[in-house]
C-alpha cells in the first residue's frame, strides 16, 4: 500500500522515522494524526531550537504557569491571577476572511479558557497590503467584520491593536489575536491526564469536515501570486453562541472541581487533544472514535481525529463525577459525551467500530517529532539595504512644504484614524474597560474594590525587522513595553507571535533566529518572563516572504486603574514636555515610505536602559497624578504624537521649533528615535516632573502647552485641528466605505 504522506506535508525522512517508531506502516489514521502533530503549527520543529533561549530566561515569581502550556499566568495580586495569549490565524484569514479571522479569535479565547479562566478581553494585530490594492478591499473587511463579529457575540471588549497596510502582505495577510483572562490563582488549570480509569469528555460543537488538515497543509502553505494555496482545505467555521455556552459551562465545571484537566480542540483537533493530555501526564487512553457525535455521518476515522471544528473542549473527569459534569453541560444547553478513558498502558488507543484503528504511544505524537537545526545565511541584499540610507532623500524644508509633510503622514493610511476599524468593535462591554484604542494601551479593571488592573499593548514593526531582524524585535518589545508605561502600568511579562516566511529558505531562518535572538536580549535587559507564544511560517506569495514581523504583547499591572493616563490633551494652559532623546533616526519609517516609497537604513537604535527609566518616570508619575496626558512616539515620530494627543479631545497645542540636540524641525518632528513620550503637565506638577526624570536620568525638554484649535509649531507652521481631523479621519471610510 502507498501511503499519500507527501500529500499530508510530511517529508520522506519523517515518513519513515514514522514507520520505525511503531516497527510497522501506519495507518491512514495513524499517519494523518503524524502529519498533524508533526506540523509546523503543531511540532514547532524548525522552531523549537530557537524558542529554548525564551525557556532559559530568568522566571519571575508572579508567573504560575509559562511555555509549554495553552497560555502564560501571571498572578497580579493575592490569590488573582490573569493569563494572555497570542496567536496567529494567517492563512485561513486570507482564504475565507470572516470565518479565518473569526475562529482566530474563538481558538485563543478557549486557549484562555483551558488555564481556568474566564475571558476578558481581545487584542488583535492587522497587517494587509497595499491599503488601495483591489485584494486588501476584498480581505481587509471580512477579516475586520469576523474579529467583530466573533468578539462582540461573546461580550469580549477589544481593547488595542495595530492595522497595518504594506505591499510585502499582498496575498498574505497577518491576523493575530490576543486574549486576556482572569482566574483566582487557585483555579489553575493545566492540561494533563491523570487517574487510571478517568473518563474523557468531548464538549461542545459537533464534529464536522471544516478545518481538516488546517495545521499541516494550510498552515504549511504559501500563497500562489494567482492569489490562492496550491491545496485550499475547507477553513474552519464559527459558532460564537455555542462558545459563548461552552466558556459559562467550562467555568462552572472548574468552580465545582469536576475536573482534573482540560484542553481546548483547535489546530489538529482530536489528535491534539488527545495526544498532549495523555503525554503530558504519562498515561495512555482508550477511545470509542464511534461516540463522537458528527455533523456528517459519512466521516471516516482520519476525519474525525484530524478536523478542527470550533467550539469543542475535552475534559478528564473522574468517574464519580462524570455524571454531575453531564448534568453541567445540560443545564448550559452544552453537547457532552463520553468518548473515552485514561488507561494505564502508555499507549493511545482509538477504535473504531469494533477495529483498532490508532494504537500509537502519545508521547511520539505529541513530543517526538523531528526538530531541525535549519540552514541559515544572512539575506544577500541585506547589505545594500543598510546602505541605502534615507539621508539623502529630498526633505521638507520650508514651513509649507512641513506643514504639507504633516497633514499627508496623517492621513497615510499606517497613520490616520482607525475608528472605521475600531467602531466595528464593541470596547466597553462588560464594563471594565477603562482604556482602549486609539490609547497607548487597553487597560481592564479586575477588582472594583481596590481599582487593581492591568493594561497589555501589542506590537511590531515589519519595515524594522527587515533591516535588521534583531533590531526590529527588540524595538517591538521596546514600543509595547513603552505604551503599557505610558498609561501608568508596570510591565510584568511577554507574549509574542513570530510571523516569517518558509523556514526551508535559509535567509528566512537567519532572520528568525535572530528575531528570537533579539527578543530573548531584550527580554533578559528588561527583567521580563515570555510566557509563551506562537510561530507563524510560510507567510509567503510566491517564493517571496513577508517583512519578518514579530508581533510582541506585553502586559503590565496598575494597582489603581483610576490613576490611569490618557493619550489626549484635556485641559488648555498645561505643559507640554518631551521626554527622551531625539537622534536623526529615519530608517523604516513612516516619512521614508510614505513621501518616497523608501525602505533602507538602520532602524532607531534600541536603549533599554533609556525604556527602563522612562517607564519609570511615566509609571510613578501616573501613581503621584502628575500628568494631564502621556504619549509614547513611535511611527511617524513627535509629529504624529502631538496630532494624536490634540484630536483626541479637541485641544490644541503649541510647540517650539527647535527642539534641543534636534535643531531642524523636520528631524524634531518626523524623527522615530525610541524611548520617547510627550506628556503634558499642569504648571503645579512641573517641578515634582522634573525631579523625577532628574532621579531616573530622563531627559526632559519643554516644549510648549497646551490650548486653542489648532497645531502650532512655532514660527514653522500652523494647522487647524478641523483640516488634522480631516485627514485624519476621512482615509479609511474613502477606501473601505
Amino acid at each position: 500500500m502507498i501511503q499519500p504522506y507527501a500529500d499530508l506535508g510530511l517529508q520522506r525522512e519523517e515518513y519513515d522515522r514514522i514507520c520505525a517508531l511503531l516497527d510497522r506502516q501506519p495507518s491512514d489514521a495513524e499517519l494523518a494524526m503524524y502529519a498533524v502533530m508533526w506540523s509546523e503549527h503543531c511540532s514547532y520543529k524548525s522552531s523549537k531550537v530557537h524558542l529554548r533561549q525564551f525557556a532559559d530566561l530568568p522566571r519571575s515569581e508572579a508567573l504560575l504557569a509559562g511555555m509549554g502550556e495553552n497560555a502564560g499566568v501571571v498572578e497580579v495580586g493575592p490569590g488573582l491571577a490573569v493569563t494572555f495569549k497570542v496567536e496567529s490565524h494567517n492563512h485561513p484569514s486570507y482564504v475565507e476572511p470572516y470565518q479565518g479571522a473569526a475562529t482566530g479569535v474563538g481558538g485563543i479565547v478557549r486557549d484562555i479558557l483551558a488555564m481556568g479562566a474566564r475571558p476578558v478581553a481581545v487584542l488583535d494585530s492587522l497587517r494587509f497590503g497595499a491599503a488601495d490594492a483591489p485584494d486588501t478591499r476584498r480581505v481587509l473587511p471580512g477579516v475586520v467584520a469576523g474579529v467583530g463579529g466573533y468578539g462582540n457575540c461573546l461580550g469580549l471588549p477589544n481593547i488595542g491593536g495595530e492595522v497595518v497596510f504594506d505591499p510585502t502582505y499582498a496575498g498574505n495577510p497577518l491576523v493575530n489575536a490576543l486574549c486576556l483572562g482572569v482566574l483566582p490563582s487557585e483555579r489553575l488549570q493545566l492540561s494533563s491526564a491523570s487517574g487510571v480509569g478517568n473518563q474523557v469528555l468531548l464538549l461542545g460543537s459537533l464534529t464536522g469536515r471544516d478545518g481538516i488538515g488546517g495545521v499541516s497543509v494550510l498552515a504549511s502553505a504559501t500563497f500562489e501570486e494567482s492569489g490562492g494555496p496550491s491545496k485550499r482545505p475547507s477553513v474552519q467555521v464559527g459558532d460564537p453562541f455555542t462558545e459563548k455556552i461552552v466558556i459559562e459551562c467550562c467555568l462552572e465545571l472548574f468552580d465545582r472541581g469536576l475536573v482534573s484537566g482540560i484542553q481546548d480542540l483547535g489546530g489538529a483537533g482530536l489528535a491534539c487533544g488527545l495526544s498532549e493530555t495523555a503525554a503530558k501526564g504519562g498515561v495512555g487512553m482508550r477511545i470509542d472514535l464511534a461516540a463522537v457525535p458528527l455533523r456528517e455521518a459519512s466521516m471516516v476515522p482520519l476525519e474525525i481525529l484530524t478536523s478542527e471544528s470550533q467550539e469543542r473542549m475535552l475534559a478528564i473527569v473522574a468517574p464519580q463525577d462524570v455524571a454531575a459534569a453531564l448534568a453541567v453541560a445540560e443545564r448550559w444547553g452544552v453537547l457532552a459525551t463520553v468518548i473515552g478513558q485514561v488507561t494505564e498502558t502508555g499507549r493511545l488507543v482509538v477504535d473504531w467500530r469494533g477495529e483498532v484503528v490508532v494504537d500509537v504511544p502519545p508521547g511520539s505524537l505529541a513530543d517526538d517529532g523531528p526538530v531541525y537545526s535549519r540552514p541559515m545565511c544572512r539575506p544577500a541584499d541585506l547589505d545594500a539595504l543598510a546602505a541605502a540610507v534615507p539621508a539623502g532623500l529630498p526633505r521638507p524644508v520650508t514651513g509649507e512644504e512641513l506643514r504639507a509633510t504633516l497633514v499627508r503622514l496623517v492621513g497615510s493610511p499606517n497613520l490616520c484614524s482607525r475608528r472605521w476599524v475600531t467602531d466595528q468593535y464593541d470596547r466597553y462591554v462588560l464594563g471594565d474597560t477603562v482604556l482602549a484604542q486609539p490609547e497607548d494601551a487597553g487597560v481592564v479593571r479586575l477588582d472594583e474594590k481596590t481599582g487593581l488592573g492591568v493594561a497589555l499593548a501589542l506590537d511590531g514593526n515589519g519595515r524594522y525587522t527587515r533591516l535588521d531582524p534583531y533590531a526590529g524585535a527588540q524595538l517591538a518589545l521596546a514600543e509595547a513595553y513603552r505604551n503599557v508605561a505610558v498609561v501608568g502600568a508596570r510591565p510584568l511579562a511577554v507574549t509574542n507571535c513570530l510571523n516569517v516566511g518558509s523556514p526551508e529558505d535559509p535567509a528566512v531562518m537567519w532572520q528568525f533566529a535572530e528575531i528570537t535572538r533579539g527578543l530573548a536580549d531584550g527580554c533578559r535587559a528588561l527583567g521580563l518572563p515570555v510566557t509563551g507564544g506562537n510561530v507563524s511560517f510560510y507567510n509567503s506569495t510566491g517564493a517571496v516572504p513577508i517583512n519578518p514581523t514579530p508581533v510582541v504583547g506585553v502586559l503590565g499591572v496598575m494597582a489603581d486603574v483610576a490613576r490611569r493616563t490618557p493619550i489626549g490633551f484635556r485641559h488648555p494652559g498645561e505643559a507640554v514636555y518631551l521626554l527622551g532623546r531625539t537622534e536623526e533616526e529615519f530608517g523604516g519609517s513612516e516619512w521614508a515610505w510614505v513621501v518616497h516609497q523608501h525602505l533602507g537604513g538602520r532602524p532607531p537604535r534600541v536603549d533599554f536602559g533609556a525604556e527602563q527609566r522612562l517607564a519609570g518616570v511615566c509609571a510613578q508619575a501616573a501613581d503621584e497624578g502628575l500628568l494631564g496626558a502621556a504619549h509614547d512616539l513611535s511611527d511617524g515620530g513627535l509629529a504624529q504624537a502631538l496630532v494624536e494627543c490634540c484630536l483626541r479631545y479637541g485641544v490644541g497645542a503649541e510647540v517650539e521649533p527647535d527642539l534641543g540636540p534636534a535643531a531642524d524641525p523636520f528631524v524634531a518632528l518626523f524623527a522615530e528615535s525610541a524611548a520617547r513620550a510627550v506628556v503634558a503637565v499642569p504648571p503645579p506638577a512641573e517641578e515634582r516632573l522634573h525631579v523625577l526624570c532628574t532621579e531616573q536620568g530622563v531627559p526632559a525638554l519643554r516644549i510648549g502647552r497646551t490650548g486653542g484649535d489648532h497645531l502650532i509649531v512655532s514660527g514653522v507652521c500652523t494647522v487647524p485641528l478641523a483640516d488634522l481631523r480631516a485627514a485624519h479621519a476621512g482615509t479609511l471610510p474613502a477606501l473601505f466605505g
